[in-house]
């Protein structure tokens, strides 16, 4: 730099340092969005969805069936879901446990999804595969919605067994 060039440097720098400093505002972090929505979809699973699965998971013990409830509401590193564990009892007959899992879906709300194994005796190939079964908004989810779906499944499974 010339002389000139660093003379005018010093003149702005030393403007710079004389000029009043204004209080800066305090920055507040925006809120995660994406992460609110998981947070209140893991609470609607929790308050409206885990109830139904449960009373439904109860009875089925009590008739005799095998059945237990997961629930992944509150971890942190997985999106909020909760699933209904169901393996039929027949006598004589070896059965499969199949699966009806709510979880939630960043870009639909709550997804429902089951996976629904035969039984070996059936004669059919065992494969895992998942079909989804409905959508919903996380604050449309009701336990009538829930319920109708959890019939759905199970009359699905004692079919297929």
């Amino acid at each position: 730099m010339t002389g000139e060039g660093i003379k005018k440097l010093r003149s702005l720098l030393q403007s710079y340092g004389q000029r009043p400093s204004k209080a800066q505002p305090e920055v507040k972090p925006t809120p995660d969005e994406g992460e609110r929505r998981r947070r209140v979809c893991g609470e609607r699973l929790q308050q409206v969805v885990r109830p139904v699965l449960v009373e439904c998971s109860a009875e089925l013990r009590d008739a005799g069936q095998e059945s237990a409830v997961d629930d992944h509401t509150d971890t942190a590193n997985a999106y909020p879901s909760v699933a209904l564990a169901f393996t039929p009892r027949a006598p004589g007959r070896t059965t499969l446990t199949s699966v009806l899992t709510f979880r939630y879906d960043p870009r639909r709300g709550v997804a429902v999804a089951r996976d629904i194994k035969p039984a070996p005796q059936k004669g059919r190939v065992v494969t895992s595969s998942t079909d989804r079964i409905g959508t919903m908004r996380v604050e449309a989810v009701t336990a009538d919605w829930v319920e109708s779906k959890t019939l759905s499944f199970i009359e699905a499974v004692l079919k297929v067994n």
